[in-house]
């Protein structure tokens, strides 16, 4: 057997302390989150699905909510977090393929995922907000 103080100052493995964060790191670490993020806005959409059929009382409350500068910005972060997580899933879905792997082709699709995300979200809301008023 080996002497416990030696292996005790050895890592087990490799750690955030010893990597430089990358793009791709980074990306890997969005998706998660934006996963995570996205069962939290779908118990929202399902306490607003609950309002609906609940009644005027139950739907002004959530309507409330969801129209305070707060539930907006929740709304739009559940919104760019779906896209976000969509064009992961794509960019991973490109990989399965065996395409795109190079390290150009990496990186062209992280900033692709991010800046693709951040302006279809704001699009969206663009034109939801277009169409609120035109009507």
């Amino acid at each position: 057997m080996g002497d416990s103080t030696t292996e005790a100052r050895r890592p087990l493995s490799p750690h955030l302390q010893i990597y430089r964060p990358m793009l791709t790191m980074m990306m890997s670490i969005a998706h998660r989150i934006s996963g995570a993020s996205l069962a939290a806005g779908f118990v929202l959409l399902a306490w607003w699905l609950i309002a609906v059929s609940s009644g005027p009382e139950a739907f002004a409350t959530v309507n409330s909510f969801f129209a305070s500068i707060i539930g907006r910005f929740v709304l739009f972060m559940f919104s760019w977090a779906l896209i976000h997580h969509m064009l992961g899933g794509i960019r991973h879905l490109i990989w399965d393929t065996g395409r795109g792997l190079d390290k150009a082709s990496i990186e062209f699709f992280a900033w692709g995922t991010i800046i693709g995300s951040t302006v279809l979200a704001l699009l969206i809301w663009i034109a939801g907000y277009w169409l609120r008023s035109a009507t």
